[in-house]
């Protein structure tokens, strides 16, 4: 009984941390953009959670683990129950955890909305996503779907979280094309830098300490202190991540630029999510340095396909959510995919292709499935709103005060009231 307490008020921990999270993407997101658009951005962070928690609850839970049905869950919607065995984790501390990762995904899937979209289309969208679209993913590989079933490994979430957001977030970049100003006729783009890289940097840190809970809160429990070893491969993920892309930046650029430093470690992060707790700590640094790589040329390749990702999104949370992925393919350890009875091993440790390739099929139904859904919704969505997206004016002025009445920094707006009392 005394370590079933232990286990729960360690993963309403590791929930605290995931919460803490959209903190880090408010200030990611917000930095990274123009202060035109600053309190847009850290606003509908907010109202977006509250949507997602309030559908995750009614609907997403149930479609997710309520049953075991190949394609989808069905039951325990409008989630209550306040009991607890005594054994294992109480429903209402399951029920949380597993709300804050889908939170994260909305977030993410919302990088590709960023300085365009109508207030209103983040709302339809957030229930839409909520419910239809990142539980049906998150049943086909944690609640015991078919990919369950072949075995996916996914320990937390760089295809079911990651890799689902960023499919979102590609639809709604196709629907919503390019901002204003971003590409030239001649198919050169220039740079829209974003206001503030101290914010920027911070909500780097912010993420990175919430990844503590993300990765760490999914071994479910303190008993064998698994959580440090998940917790040390993400630290030298995410450490890697940094140091790779700064390098290649460098090297590429002629300048270590802050936006790939900072990507570079959520690259880390994000490619050591699926592989956290099946691989050793000697691999979490490749996984980290390769994904640190990958993300300073997936954002280039993007912006040559003239793709606006003003979150870097797509190479982050997309690219880098494919590499995590299936990395597990290559360096998942038998004692650790055994003791969890979760797939297999990787080639690298005799596995053979099979791990590698039910990784693969993993990804590819997966992320089809996200980015087709999400789609379709969007482009329903676009037609029947007559438009996601605001007036060239609306773009122009800011979505602060377009949108929602009043600048992020109004004080940085001339008042005519200040004339007057001169």
């Amino acid at each position: 009984m005394e370590m079933a307490l232990m286990d729960n008020l360690w993963v309403i921990v590791g929930t605290v941390l995931v919460f803490l999270m959209l903190g880090g993407f408010i200030l990611l997101e917000a930095g990274s953009t123009r202060m035109k658009n600053a309190g847009h951005i850290a606003g509908k962070t907010i109202f977006t959670a509250g949507i997602g928690a309030l559908v995750f609850w009614a609907v997403g839970y149930g479609l997710i683990y309520g049953s075991e049905g190949a394609f989808i869950g069905w039951g325990s919607f409008f989630y209550g129950d306040a009991s607890f065995s005594g054994e294992g984790l109480a429903p209402a501390v399951d029920i949380m955890f597993q709300m804050v990762f889908a939170l994260v995904a909305l977030t993410i899937a919302f990088g590709g909305f960023a300085e365009r979209a109508k207030l209103s289309a983040y709302v339809i969208f957030a229930v839409l996503f909520s419910a239809l679209i990142y539980p049906v993913v998150a049943h086909w590989i944690w609640g015991g779907g078919w990919l369950a079933g072949h075995g996916k490994q996914d320990f937390a979430g760089s295809t079911v979280v990651h890799l689902t957001g960023a499919m979102a977030a590609l639809a709604a970049t196709i629907i919503l094309k390019p901002r204003i100003g971003k590409f030239n006729k001649d198919g050169s783009s220039n740079d829209i830098a974003g206001h503030n890289q101290v914010y920027t940097a911070l909500g780097v840190l912010l993420l990175w300490v919430g990844w503590f809970g993300f990765n760490g809160g999914s071994t479910f429990g303190v008993a064998d202190a698994f959580f440090g070893f998940v917790s040390l491969n993400t630290m030298l993920g995410a450490a890697a991540g940094a140091v790779a892309a700064m390098s290649v930046a460098w090297a590429v650029n002629g300048k270590a630029d802050v936006p790939s430093m900072l990507n570079g470690a959520l690259a880390g992060l994000v490619a050591i999510t699926a592989p956290a707790g099946f691989v050793e700590p000697w691999a979490a640094v490749v996984i980290g340095l390769v994904g640190g790589i990958i993300v300073v040329f997936s954002m280039k390749l993007f912006d040559k396909a003239r793709i606006d990702d003003p979150i870097f999104a797509l190479s982050v949370h997309g690219t880098v959510g494919v590499w995590g992925t299936l990395a597990n393919g290559l360096f998942a350890v038998p004692a650790f995919s055994s003791e969890i009875d979760w797939g297999k091993p990787g080639l690298f440790y005799g596995g053979g292709l099979e791990q590698l390739g039910v990784q693969a099929l993993g990804v590819f139904t997966s992320g089809l499935y996200a980015f087709v859904a999400s789609f379709l919704i969007l482009k329903v969505m676009d037609i029947v709103m007559g438009g996601l997206r605001v007036s060239e004016e609306e773009e122009i002025i800011g979505l602060d005060l377009s949108e929602h009445g009043g600048y992020g920094y109004p004080e940085n707006i001339p008042n005519p009231n200040d004339q007057k009392g001169a």
